[in-house]
């Protein structure tokens, strides 16, 4: 009866991740890739996003603090520019425009359809909204995907020393060793892309959600200032 020994032998770049890397099979290669790929595109798009709703709510802010000053519908569409492309700037564009349509057609201030108007200003907001939910979709599948992932070139790599095993006809720990420790670093790389990928979607999802209450406060802001005009 054949027994199978477990006996360490010592191998100088087991232990070297670059080594191990080199040295796996192409599945787990290519599954590193892919991880590698999620990693760096979600952090491209964790460092946008965060770019992107910061100046978002300070500009924001200084159209908000300069239309509760003016009620001057045509100055404040003048000093729009001003303030640079923002959510509260483009809702503004539309309820002006809205306005100027109907009262451009021979309609006075006291005929102003308010609900015609809060349409436009609604569709403004989901339109804004929808532009600041842009790529957010790919940090919440990296989080679900990634893992999943990794644990397939986990799995992969461990079917791998299993089968080294039985060609092999022992347990060699240098036999088995590279394609778990292969294994185990797919695992690693599959939790470090989604780690980040799930906070930070977390974090964006809490700052969009700041935006968004501004926009309706805006909205509402705007139809009591026009109702006064009527």
């Amino acid at each position: 009866m054949k027994h199978i020994l477990f006996q360490i032998t010592p191998a100088s770049h087991n232990g070297d991740f670059v080594y191990l890397i080199q040295h796996a099979s192409l599945v787990v290669k290519l599954v590193l890739l892919l991880l590698l790929s999620f990693s760096i595109v979600s952090w491209a798009i964790i460092i946008f996003k965060l770019m992107e709703y910061s100046r978002a709510r300070r500009k924001s802010q200084a159209f908000l603090d300069f239309f509760k000053k003016n009620k001057n519908f045509s100055e404040i569409h003048a000093a729009k520019g001003l303030y640079g492309n923002n959510p509260l700037g483009e809702i503004f564009r539309f309820g002006y425009r809205e306005i100027a349509q109907q009262t451009g057609s021979g309609q006075k201030l006291d005929k102003i359809d308010l609900d015609s108007l809060n349409r436009a200003l609604l569709r403004a907001s989901t339109q804004e909204i929808s532009r600041l939910e842009r790529l957010n979709g790919f940090l919440a599948t990296c989080a679900s995907a990634t893992p999943f992932i990794g644990l397939f070139g986990t799995v992969w790599g461990i079917m791998t020393s299993f089968q080294q095993i039985g060609v092999q006809m022992n347990a060699n720990l240098a036999t088995v060793a590279p394609g778990i420790a292969e294994a185990l670093i797919a695992t690693a790389l599959g939790l470090f892309a989604a780690i980040p990928a799930v906070v930070f979607y977390n974090l964006l999802l809490s700052k969009l959600r700041v935006l968004i209450a501004m926009m309706e406060d805006f909205v509402l802001e705007f139809l009591n200032l026009s109702e006064k005009l009527r």
